[in-house]
């Protein structure tokens, strides 16, 4: 078993014990798609750390996209919910870089295609395979490509 399956697992028993409720039945949702991951495809396999954070990451933005859909429908209750939701997921991902960190990091990736030949608006998809590469996992993608765009815009 993964060091962080076994992390989300140990916690699971932490929070049955201590009796959180929105803890333990986040953490029960989370390992649920980790097994649903496990098993899809033709065969079973173990998932390693970095699968299983992508599944988390995943767990995560549903809970933004629901709690942002919850609150344009005026049930804050629910969208309350699901930001708690969120947070407790959110110590499970590494730290997200803040907005100037990754306009640093979507410069040095626009110089270095620039390098590469690539120029303008038709630079993105090599821009962003860089910038994705050096970001891995602390910025969301919607996050990364906005930032390529106003940096090959501007």
């Amino acid at each position: 078993m993964t060091t962080l399956k076994t992390k989300l697992q140990a916690d699971l028993n932490v929070a049955i014990k201590a009796r959180d409720e929105l803890r333990s039945s986040t953490l029960r949702m989370t390992i649920a798609a980790v097994q649903k991951e496990e098993v899809a495809g033709k065969e079973k396999r173990e998932l390693s750390d970095d699968e299983v954070q992508k599944v988390i990451t995943r767990e995560a933005k549903k809970r933004r996209e629901a709690a942002e859909a919850f609150a344009q429908g005026g049930r804050t209750e629910s969208a309350e919910r699901e930001k708690a939701e969120g947070e407790v997921l959110a110590e499970y991902l590494p730290k997200q870089l803040s907005d100037d960190e990754l306009t640093a990091i979507v410069a040095q990736a626009v110089g270095e295609a620039r390098a590469a030949g690539a120029e303008g608006p038709r630079a993105m998809g090599q821009v962003m395979k860089l910038a994705n590469a050096k970001v891995a996992g602390q910025a969301e993608g919607g996050r990364v490509a906005a930032a390529v765009k106003q940096a090959l815009a501007g």
